[in-house]
């Protein structure tokens, strides 16, 4: 879904930079499919891994704030479920805006929908969740925005049902919450066989540039001012 967006909108030339992307999945992915792309992760352990186990040639092992990147210094930022863990979202922003070349791109995506809240996302570390307005609120003023939609939009209902709705009710306990892994696609199990399945229309609606309304992710793609 993510290297269909860069596909679909591509940067400028020059580095792309994959901020809090953890051991480097989607960074791999990228630098495959012909983006030249450099993680950044603070994690020592995920930096570890990202540039042993995956082999990514450029990892930087920083925060953002502490990297010492040069203003305009890279053709796109990917943000991947990053952003709803940031307190300050709106600092973060311009911190990423700041780095980026005028006519650069920022890819973002990010939990969708205040009403799908839950208590996964209490366990997760997430200050929020976002939809079009929200997320052009913190954007906005950095970015002029080329494209949005709604992702994983089967999974709405389901989500609803088997997590927003039982914390409601405070019936959600901790254990029922899925791993970070599963959830994300990245276990290779049953369910993330068959999340890849019945994402092939949503993959490829993202690669025409088309748009969903219901998801439980947004994704941004957006043009440095």
């Amino acid at each position: 879904m993510l290297v269909a967006a860069v596909a679909c909108f591509p940067p400028p030339p020059g580095p792309m930079l994959d901020i809090g992307g953890g051991n480097g999945f989607v960074t791999r992915r990228l630098l495959d499919e012909g983006f030249s792309t450099i993680l950044m992760e603070p994690g020592e352990a995920g930096a570890w891994n990202a540039r042993i186990g995956r082999k990514l040639p450029w990892v930087v092992c920083s925060t953002l704030e502490q990297s010492g990147l040069p203003k305009e210094s890279v053709a796109a930022v990917g943000c991947f479920d990053v952003l709803e863990h940031i307190e300050d979202h709106a600092a973060f922003i311009r911190n990423i805006a700041g780095i980026i070349q005028p006519g650069g791109m920022l890819y973002l995506a990010v939990p969708a929908g205040q009403w799908l809240w839950s208590q996964t996302d209490v366990y997760s570390g997430h200050y929020r969740r976002y939809d079009r307005r929200s997320l052009m609120d913190v954007v906005g003023d950095e970015f002029e925005l080329l494209y949005f939609t709604h992702f994983f939009g089967w999974l709405t209902i389901p989500l609803f049902l088997l997590k927003a709705l039982p914390s409601r009710l405070g019936l959600l306990r901790k254990e029922t919450v899925f791993l970070s892994e599963t959830e994300h696609g990245t276990d290779n199990s049953g369910l993330a066989s068959i999340m890849s399945f019945l994402l092939r229309g949503e993959v490829a609606m993202v690669r025409q540039g088309k748009s969903k309304l219901r998801g439980t992710s947004c994704l941004l793609v957006g043009q440095r001012k």
